[in-house]
């Protein structure tokens, strides 16, 4: 089953694609989708989505996974990322694939037992869940990862 892993931003929207098997998680494809602060809004909006229905034509997931907005520490950027995360929202359903949230602490329970652990425990347990020792430097990218890997032992 091939799951997309998201994490939605305005600036930055890091996704991951990763194959389970039912017991191993493969990750096939990471990046991010980055958009400009010097464009406008709707422009970054559109760009997101026209990259992320490419991303969805090529590797066909059967799942995604998207991180939930709960609370937000800066209410400035909080609206862009919801604008963004709708964006994203609206291409899934566009072609059918089922969406599951979760909020980062959901992530960092179900990854590491502890819905408080920080960002280097999570990246040791993403680490470890890929059985590789190095992961891509963008922690948007990471963040994705780690959502895709937390749908596998959640859900499935």
């Amino acid at each position: 089953m091939k799951i997309l892993g998201i994490d939605p931003g305005m600036a930055i929207v890091g996704y991951s694609i990763v194959d389970f098997d039912g017991e191993n998680v493969k990750l096939l494809h990471s990046g991010s989708i980055q958009t400009s602060k010097d464009d406008r809004e709707s422009k970054r909006l559109l760009e997101i989505f026209n990259d992320m229905r490419t991303i969805v034509e090529k590797y066909q997931p059967d799942e995604a996974a998207i991180e939930k907005l709960f609370y937000f520490k800066n209410q400035t950027t909080v609206m862009p990322v919801s604008h963004a995360r709708g964006v994203i929202l609206t291409v899934l359903e566009q072609f059918g694939i089922p969406i599951f949230e979760y909020t980062p602490m959901e992530v960092k329970q179900v990854l590491t037992g502890y819905g408080r652990a920080d960002k280097k425990e999570v990246d040791h347990m993403v680490k470890l869940a890929l059985g590789v020792e190095t992961l891509p430097k963008l922690d948007d990218t990471v963040d994705s990862i780690a959502i895709a890997i937390c749908h596998t032992r959640s859900n499935l």
